[in-house]
């Protein structure tokens, strides 16, 4: 069972939601494309770790009764948080400790203390403080980027940032983990499987991948083969739920 909840309005510019996961049974290669996000995680049996922005789909193996906790930071956001920049942690993890090797500890142990996963999730949240600082022009850009599900052209976006288009490359790394390319492209394709889980069992690809942004269908086939491994007819609407995390808001 997986559920979602969204942060308190400090934090709402900063975190796409909290969550949890439990399960009564194990459960092989749990399937997770690429969103631009990164995630804090709390696994009751392997403690706390950050797991990193992907540029491809990960797949993830949880014992039987597995319970997880977790929140989601908006793409470029997470570096504030995590006194680290997110490109140091692109396509792995990192024990939370190696980060922030005092206060993980003590949330861990109240993590472990809490009566339920829901409950771990509710105090992973509120154990997070939303920066002093307002966003920087380059985190601003990004915001801008995926609001737009990537359909901004990079080099104004560069330029808004006051940046050239090698600085905003470099900078745009730093924040998300991920190139605005990359970024964008990531950005693009979660839109589009949002619009396939709303469109019910007999999408048209054709007409998702236009209304996404894509130049064709066939554009819109590469990224998701390349993100996923597979097709979008083979991997089906049903399995995509399951597969793509939801909408940023």
């Amino acid at each position: 069972m997986y559920r979602e909840r969204g942060p308190s309005t400090p934090l709402s510019g900063w975190l796409e939601c909290g969550w949890s996961l439990e399960s009564t049974q194990a459960i092989e290669e749990h399937r997770v494309a690429p969103d631009g996000c990164v995630d804090i995680l709390y696994d009751r049996k392997q403690g706390l770790r950050v797991v990193g922005a992907m540029t491809v789909e990960q797949r993830f193996d949880y014992s039987h009764g597995a319970a997880l906790a977790g929140v989601r930071f908006r793409p470029g956001m997470a570096g504030p948080f995590l006194g680290a920049s997110p490109a140091e942690l692109t396509d792995g993890t990192a024990a939370l400790d190696d980060l922030w090797p005092r206060r993980a500890r003590a949330l861990q142990q109240r993590l472990d203390d809490a009566r339920s996963i829901q409950d771990a999730a509710q105090i992973l949240m509120v154990s997070l403080a939303a920066p002093v600082s307002a966003q920087n022009p380059v985190q601003r850009a990004i915001h801008a980027l995926t609001a737009a599900n990537g359909n901004l052209d990079l080099d104004v976006l560069a330029r808004h940032a006051n940046l050239s288009g090698r600085q905003f490359r470099r900078r745009c790394l730093e924040e998300s983990g991920l190139t605005p390319k990359h970024l964008a492209r990531v950005l693009r394709f979660r839109n589009a499987c949002k619009i396939a889980r709303a469109a019910g069992r007999r999408p048209d690809w054709a007409v998702i991948a236009l209304d996404a942004g894509y130049c064709d269908q066939s554009h819109f086939i590469r990224d998701f083969r390349e993100f996923t491994g597979r097709t979008p007819v083979s991997l089906g609407v049903s399995v995509l739920s399951n597969t793509v995390a939801g909408p940023i808001d």
